[in-house]
C-alpha cells in the first residue's frame, strides 16, 4: 500500500455552481493535506490537525492553489504539427493542413513520438483527462493508448471513421472501420484508466452505412464513448444538409444513426437552434465548447447560456490543433471573452466547474474524477499564484481564491502550473 500526501490550498467544485456562479458550490480549503492510498483520495484535512507518519511522502505546496486535474473534452493528438498554421477556415483547414499531417500516422514510430509530445503538453498544463481523436489508422490508436497507459492517465480515444470526402490514403470503408474499431475496443477499452470512443470524424466524411455501423458498435458496446463534430461552420452545415436531405438537421443525422446518448460528446455545437439543443438534452449527449478553435478558424461563438437554459450539458475543450493552446487556463480565458461578446458572462466558479467537475460530468466520469471527494482518483494541478511578477501582484490584491483563479485564466502562462499529479504521483515531463 502506497500512502502519499499533498499539502497546500485546495479549490474545487462540490456541484454545478450555475450560470450565476454560486460560490457555495465551491470549496476553498486553506493549508490542507490530501491523503491518498494507492492513488485514491482517503482524506482531506487541515494540515494543523493531521499528523503524518514518517513513512508518508509529503509534497509540500504551501502558498500554491491546488485544483483538480483539468478535463479536456475534445482534442486531436495527430494535429500537434499543425497548431498555429495560418489562414483558413474549417473545410480548407482540413484539406490544407490536417489531412496531410495525418497521413504520417500510418507509421508507428511517428505516432509514438506525437503521442508522447501531446500527452506531455497536456500534463505540463495540468490536464490529466481528455477525449482525443486519433487518425484513421489503427496503429495511431495503439500508439496513443500505450503512451497514456505508461503515464497512468485517464484517457478516452478512438480511430477516426472516414469512408468518403477525404484523401484516398485516409479512407477506410464502412466494414473495415467497423472491424478495426471493434478490435480496438476489445483490445483497449477498460484497460487500466483507458476508454474507447467510437469516432466518426464528422457526418460528411461518413456514408450512411458507416454511420449505421458506428451506431451498431454503440449498441454492442454501450459503455464506450462516442465523439464527433457538429454545427461548427456554416459551410459544413450546408454540406451536411446536401448529403443527408432526409434528416431534420445536421445533428439529427447522428440521432438517426443511434449516435446520440450519454457518453456522446460533440465538438462545437455552435450553430444550434432550440430543437437541436432540446435533442441534445433529451438524449444526454454533451457539447464540447472549443473557444480558441472557434475564434482561430472564425467558426462562430458558442452560446453557453442557451445551452444551459435548454438543459444541455457542456464541457470545455482545447481542440488542439485548430485550438491554439494546450492550456485549459488559457482556454477558459477565451471562453470568458466569447461569452462577453454575446452580452453574457462566465462567472469564475462556473469557469472552474467547466474545466474540472463539469468536464468530468460531460464524460460520465464524475464518480471518479473532477473534485477532491473521498474515494475519487487523486489527479490534480498545482498553480503558483506568484509564477510571474504580474500574477503575483494581481492575485495578492484580494483574499479570494476564485478571484485568483479567474485572474490566472487571463494572465498566466505555462509557468503557472508547477506540478501535475496523476493518482497522487507527480509526473515528471520534459518541459
Amino acid at each position: 500500500m502506497t500512502v502519499t500526501a499533498i499539502r497546500g490550498d485546495f479549490l474545487h467544485c462540490l456541484a454545478d455552481p450555475g450560470e450565476a456562479g454560486d460560490a457555495s458550490a465551491v470549496e476553498h480549503l486553506r493549508d490542507h493535506v490530501l491523503i491518498a492510498r494507492n492513488g485514491i483520495i482517503e482524506a482531506l484535512r487541515p494540515a494543523a490537525v493531521t499528523p503524518l507518519g514518517a513513512d508518508v511522502r509529503v509534497a509540500d505546496h504551501r502558498g500554491c492553489l491546488i485544483v483538480p486535474g483539468f478535463v479536456d473534452c475534445h482534442a486531436h493528438y495527430p494535429q500537434v504539427d499543425v497548431i498555429a498554421s495560418h489562414g483558413t477556415q474549417l473545410l480548407d483547414w482540413l484539406e490544407k493542413y490536417t489531412f496531410p499531417a495525418e497521413r504520417a500516422f500510418a507509421d508507428r514510430a511517428h505516432a509514438d513520438a506525437a503521442a508522447a509530445f501531446f500527452l506531455d503538453r497536456l500534463l505540463e498544463n495540468g490536464t490529466t483527462t481528455a477525449a482525443v481523436f486519433c487518425t484513421v489508422h489503427p496503429v495511431s490508436v495503439d500508439a496513443f493508448f500505450a503512451a497514456a497507459q505508461s503515464r497512468n492517465l485517464r484517457m478516452i480515444a478512438g480511430k477516426c471513421l472516414m469512408d468518403r470526402h477525404c484523401p484516398e490514403w485516409l479512407q477506410d470503408t464502412a466494414q473495415s472501420g467497423y472491424a478495426d474499431s471493434r478490435a480496438l475496443i476489445e483490445k483497449w477499452h477498460g484497460q487500466d484508466r483507458l476508454g474507447y470512443a467510437i469516432t466518426p470524424r464528422y457526418a460528411p466524411s461518413c456514408t450512411p452505412q458507416q454511420l449505421a455501423l458506428a451506431g451498431r458498435l454503440a449498441r454492442e458496446f454501450p459503455d464506450t464513448w462516442i465523439q464527433s463534430h457538429v454545427a461548427e461552420n456554416r459551410r459544413e452545415i450546408a454540406w451536411a444538409r446536401e448529403l443527408f436531405p432526409e434528416a431534420e438537421s445536421y445533428l439529427a443525422v447522428y440521432d438517426r444513426a443511434g449516435l446520440l446518448r450519454e457518453r456522446a460528446i460533440y465538438g462545437h455545437c455552435i450553430w444550434f437552434d432550440a430543437e437541436d439543443r432540446a435533442r441534445m438534452a433529451r438524449t444526454g449527449a454533451c457539447a464540447a465548447f472549443c473557444p480558441t478553435s472557434n475564434l482561430f478558424l472564425g467558426s462562430g461563438l458558442y452560446d453557453l447560456a442557451a445551452a444551459r437554459a435548454a438543459g444541455m450539458h457542456t464541457g470545455l475543450a482545447t481542440d488542439v490543433g485548430g485550438g491554439t493552446s494546450y492550456s485549459m487556463l488559457t482556454t477558459l480565458g477565451e471562453a470568458y471573452k466569447v461569452q462577453q461578446l454575446q452580452g453574457a458572462t462566465l462567472a469564475p466558479a462556473q469557469g472552474l466547474y467547466l474545466a474540472t467537475l463539469g468536464g468530468a460530468q460531460a464524460l460520465g466520469l464524475a464518480d471518479r474524477i473532477g473534485n477532491f471527494r473521498i474515494g475519487k482518483e487523486a489527479d490534480c494541478a498545482v498553480l503558483d499564484l506568484r509564477s510571474t511578477p504580474l500574477a503575483a501582484r494581481r492575485t495578492s490584491l484580494r483574499d479570494n481564491a476564485l478571484d485568483a483563479f479567474f485572474a490566472l485564466t487571463l494572465i498566466a502562462d505555462s509557468r503557472a502550473v508547477v506540478g501535475t499529479y496523476v493518482l497522487a504521483e507527480r509526473i515528471q515531463c520534459l518541459w
